[in-house]
């Protein structure tokens, strides 16, 4: 292929004698950048590697955005995957079960059996969006560790007693309600 100078020469644009000025000049410029030792700047090019690089950058960051967004997907599908295969059953539904979610107290009907559950800690409400699940505990510490802010309630059942509780003698009801 012929370079842009005889594209030129050819299209008429240029002639000969501003052609063979330009490679002069050249010859010169190179001549006395061996002589001196000296290497001129190309501005141009370097604007151009200076664009190339920012482009390459700001590429950079989007796929890391684009990456982000995709991790975040995958793990609220994840999530969404274990609630709906380990969700229990919330009985029939005759004891309100109050808990705080969003600074908010909610309440969940429950049957006896799985407010039992739920005290002594085996079962975790997990709140998605407006549905409110129960899991098992198992399964709502893994949901923790990819979103602690789902996971509403973990009562930890502790049979420890703190030597300094000033509260140690004091039993609580099992039959609390607030």
């Amino acid at each position: 292929m012929a370079s842009l100078q005889e594209q030129f020469l050819k299209a008429g644009l240029v002639d000969k004698t501003k052609a063979k000025l330009v490679n002069q000049d050249k010859n010169k410029q190179k001549k006395i950048e061996r002589r001196t030792g000296t290497v001129t700047v190309d501005e141009a090019r370097l604007a151009a590697l200076e664009t190339q690089r920012k482009n390459a950058e700001r590429a950079r960051e989007l796929n890391a955005q684009r990456d982000a967004a995709a991790a975040q997907k995958a793990i609220a599908a994840q999530i969404a995957q274990m609630v709906q295969q380990n969700r229990q059953s919330k009985g029939s539904g005759d004891i309100a079960y109050n808990f705080t979610y969003d600074k908010k107290i909610e309440r969940l009907y429950v049957s006896a059996a799985v407010q039992e559950h739920l005290v002594a800690g085996r079962l975790v409400i997990v709140c998605q969006g407006d549905a409110r699940e129960l899991v098992p505990r198992i399964i709502a510490d893994k949901i923790a560790e990819r979103d602690p802010s789902l996971v509403v309630r973990v009562n930890k059942t502790s049979t420890e007693i703190d030597a300094d509780d000033p509260y140690a003698a004091f039993q609580n009801p099992d039959d609390l309600m607030w």
